[in-house]
């Protein structure tokens, strides 16, 4: 693991697997999640298949700078979301999935890489679509993984979901990793694992434990509106893959982006979730490697 500076004001923890010489992928993680979030054996069974793979932590998550001098209290921001104050939230929340966007692109330039491939998953999946439509010269194809447009009417999570999603996280590590479990509610039905969740949460806690980026990045989500129209001019090879299981980004999300992009393949995968199982992994990594061929 390595931090490199990307732009003045922020740094990222990167990690990279396989051959330079090998065409780059690069992967965008999710809110609030790790790097780790994209494991290890994924990576290296990518990069196994021929290619180079970088995973990174997105600004305000793991090891990556934060932004703690810009606090956002939750319930607040909600607040003024919800009763249509905008002014008040944009005040709030110092960046959008424009910045994030720009992180990643700034990685790959720091790295020496011109262009690569781009794969997102969930928030990822945001901030990947927004790369593809601010800077589509750096983007050899698009995968969008359990995401969406940020169009209200698509997406939406269950209301178990969502309470899981917005609901408190204990502070202390053993209340931490206990509480992982809850996260089952969208994930794989048949292949969901409790005990994977809380290998991830253990090891994420022990390496970077920073809750007050969440706050900060579900602004960035929120307040950086719809790509729909970004998403019609698109001309980057786009695949969309989304799990129908998924309850914290409804498989509409992942219809809805492929009906946007200009001949988009879609792939709906039966028995995943706002997961990636490992039972699943052969068919990603085959539908991931044929499509950035």
């Amino acid at each position: 693991m390595s931090i490199i500076g990307v732009s003045p004001d922020v740094s990222l923890a990167y990690e990279t697997f396989g051959d330079p010489g090998d065409p780059p992928v690069l992967l965008v993680m999710g809110f609030g999640a790790q790097m780790l979030a994209w494991h290890e054996d994924f990576c290296r069974a990518l990069a196994d298949r021929g290619r180079y793979v970088i995973r990174y932590d997105n600004r305000d998550c793991g090891l990556s700078t934060t932004f703690d001098d810009h606090p956002v209290d939750m319930g607040e921001f909600i607040a003024a979301v919800s009763s249509g104050d905008l002014p008040a939230a944009l005040a709030m929340v110092p960046y959008r999935l424009s910045d994030m966007a720009g992180d990643g692109l700034g990685l790959l330039t720091a790295l020496g890489v011109e262009r690569a491939h781009v794969i997102g998953a969930s928030m990822g999946g945001m901030i990947a679509q927004t790369m593809a439509v601010s800077a589509p010269e750096r983007v050899l194809t698009l995968t969008s993984m359990m995401s969406s447009t940020g169009e209200s009417a698509y997406g939406r999570p269950s209301p178990q979901a969502q309470a899981v999603l917005f609901g408190p996280k204990p502070a202390d590590r053993a209340g931490y990793v206990a509480a992982a479990e809850k996260e089952l509610v969208w994930a794989s039905q048949r292949y969901g694992d409790a005990a994977v969740l809380r290998e991830l949460a253990a090891a994420s806690y022990d390496r970077a434990y920073r809750p007050a980026g969440i706050g900060r990045q579900l602004g960035a989500m929120i307040l950086s509106g719809s790509r729909a129209d970004a998403l019609r001019e698109l001309r980057v090879p786009t695949l969309v893959i989304h799990g129908l299981d998924d309850t914290l980004i409804d498989p509409s999300g992942g219809r809805r982006t492929a009906e946007l992009v200009p001949g988009a393949e879609l792939l709906l995968v039966p028995d995943m979730g706002h997961d990636r199982p490992r039972a699943l992994w052969p068919l990603l990594i085959d539908t991931v490697v044929a499509h950035t061929g």
